[in-house]
């Protein structure tokens, strides 16, 4: 409990749902947000997890230049829960300097680059006069969006390691609490459908032409999704309520096995379980649930499964829910952070949807229904391209 860090206020905002009650209901009722995809002029035949009216949020006009789907869709996220009252009253108690800002992102604004590249100057290519690359595109442009939102003055940084990008914030955040910087953080991730993600994901073959099905002997491919996730993180105090939840652990890693695919045998994710493990001063045995990275693909669901057998057994509850929200590349560690915190609270087990029959070479004991049942501790997985992972760890104040 000496590294414990206690996640004061959290919240999500996916397809699943606005907010942490239309959330926690797409969960009780195995219900996802997966769609054929209609997403802009996309024509690919897959399913996306979009969120919807993103386009009608409206930036406040001192934040104009900010203006662009990922930084609508950061607004929408912030202001859902009392997330932003939450943040502003910590700023209140420790001041604006002593609050970080720790935002994970894979591509960030870049579908504004692109709606630009449509507006063109025909005579010489230029992008249009109105086109702001460094508070729209720029990885850095929603960690700066949401220190401007906040008018804070203390550090920000934005956090770009693919799909492991907003789990590694929490490592990022906890090392500056721990040398006294600050005294707070907002740590979170935001990512936003994109035509460079379909085509690009698609160009690789791992695109599902069906809503995903993680761990399904059948799995054939992502569906790619939307998300804004959002915690505050302070240190704990001496006495807190049994519902609060506390960051327990963080495991990271780096096995650099290849661009694009993970250790066949799941070293890296391994390593990350095992230090997330250590630094919570916990056993494999100790863990009731784990959210699995489970993108779909044939290959990362299979080292994947191969690590937490390893360490695991066959015992341990699982599931990914990816098949709920779609992949959300740089936004996943931090949806699947709020997840996991609502287990915690609310005693709930996810299924994986879409999953008919689990991969029967993996053998987890992955979740097909709601498992409703006590929930102390649970880990969840983030494993990004090029082998940058982080597992962290999270459990009930009590």
């Amino acid at each position: 409990m000496l590294n414990a860090l206690h996640i004061s206020s959290f919240t999500t905002t996916s397809a699943m749902g606005r907010g942490l009650d239309q959330t926690l209901a797409a969960l009780r009722q195995c219900r996802g947000g997966l769609l054929p995809c209609t997403f802009d002029n996309v024509e690919l035949t897959t399913f996306v997890g979009e969120v919807p009216d993103v386009e009608a949020v409206n930036m406040p006009p001192q934040l104009s230049a900010f203006n662009c789907r990922n930084n609508r869709l950061a607004k929408l996220g912030l202001e859902q829960d009392g997330f932003d009252i939450a943040v502003r009253t910590a700023i209140e108690r420790y001041g604006a300097a002593r609050v970080g800002v720790f935002i994970g992102t894979s591509t960030a604004g870049i579908l504004q680059t692109e709606l630009a590249y449509r507006r063109r100057d025909i005579a010489t290519g230029a992008l249009p006069p109105d086109f702001i690359y460094h508070t729209t595109h720029s990885t850095f442009s929603v960690a700066d969006f949401t220190r401007r939102y906040f008018n804070l003055a203390g550090p920000a940084v934005a956090v770009s390691s693919a799909c492991s990008s907003s789990a590694k914030v929490f490592s990022s955040a906890r090392r500056m609490l721990a040398a006294g910087l600050i005294d707070a953080a907002v740590v979170g991730g935001v990512d936003s459908l994109c035509l460079t993600t379909l085509y690009g994901f698609n160009s690789l073959g791992l695109i599902s032409e069906q809503a995903c099905r993680p761990f399904d002997a059948d799995r054939n491919g992502i569906s790619i999704g939307e998300a804004a996730a959002f915690a505050l993180l302070e240190r704990a105090p001496e006495h807190l309520p049994a519902e609060a939840v506390l960051l327990l652990g963080i495991g990271e890693s780096s096995d650099a096995y290849h661009m694009s695919s993970p250790h066949p045998q799941g070293l890296g994710a391994r390593m990350a379980m095992q230090d997330a493990l250590s630094m919570a001063a916990l056993k494999p045995a100790d863990i009731d649930y784990i959210n699995l990275h489970g993108t779909a693909t044939q290959s990362n669901d299979a080292s994947e499964g191969k690590a937490v057998f390893d360490l695991f057994g066959s015992d341990t509850p699982c599931s990914s829910t990816k098949g709920a929200t779609g992949h959300t590349l740089g936004a996943a560690g931090g949806v699947e952070a709020v997840i996991c915190a609502l287990t915690l609270q609310n005693g709930l087990l996810p299924a994986g949807l879409n999953t008919a029959h689990p991969d029967p070479a993996l053998s987890l004991n992955y979740l097909l229904k709601n498992c409703e049942q006590p929930v102390e501790v649970v880990l969840s997985n983030s494993f990004g391209f090029g082998g940058t992972n982080c597992s962290l760890i999270f459990g009930r104040a009590n």
